[in-house]
């Protein structure tokens, strides 16, 4: 079935285009959801006086999208993260993370969805993103991880066995000290109950 998109449809086309689509997908998808009308001939005649109207419309979203790119490209945004010593970080950096820095520190509004990570931000240090503003326009914006409060966490290491060993011994011997002390404590009572009262 043939289809005008009155939107543009991820994988199918842009406004204006003229598609072949499944028929079921059309009626139940595109046509109640108004992004397209059928492509009878009436409506083919309407399209080509819009066609002006579309060209213009998607000029402008170029233009901005453009003008962004050039406010972005080469910028650089800090997020700060936990991270260990070795600079891992506990968890990692998130598109919509690095979609509000965008907001906060450059002052550009980008859908998170646009951004390419390129893959998991998962350590400290300097990470390229794309942000893809239009269909082919792009710019690149450089991330900076640092860790939270300036200071890596200290993760905490095992013990090795000679600590345990160290530590298991030196409750021991704790152990043995109160024992003794109540030990001692005990019997100097014991001598003391056998004295005489002195009137």
């Amino acid at each position: 079935m043939k289809v005008i998109l009155l939107s543009d449809v991820k994988g199918r086309g842009k406004e204006g285009d003229v598609i072949e689509v499944a028929r079921g997908f059309a009626t139940n998808y595109l046509l109640p959801r108004k992004m397209a009308i059928q492509a009878t001939p009436g409506n083919l005649k309407q399209l080509e006086a819009r066609v002006h109207n579309i060209k213009k419309r998607e000029e402008a979203k170029r233009s901005e999208a453009e003008v962004l790119a050039a406010k972005v490209e080469g910028s650089s945004i800090v997020i700060e993260a936990k991270a260990g010593d070795t600079g891992k970080l506990f968890g990692s950096v998130t598109g919509g993370m690095v979609a509000d820095a965008l907001i906060e520190q450059i002052g550009v509004d980008v859908d998170r969805r646009k951004l390419d990570l390129h893959g998991h931000i998962k350590t400290l240090g300097e990470h390229v993103i794309d942000v893809r503003l239009y269909d082919d326009v792009t710019a690149q914006v450089t991330l900076n991880v640092v860790p939270l409060g300036g200071v890596p966490v200290a993760e905490p290491e095992a013990p090795t066995a000679e600590e345990i060993v160290a530590e298991a011994e030196a409750m021991e011997a704790e152990a043995e000290a109160e024992a003794d002390a109540v030990a001692e404590a005990e019997a100097a009572e014991d001598d003391t109950e056998g004295e005489p009262v002195e009137e």
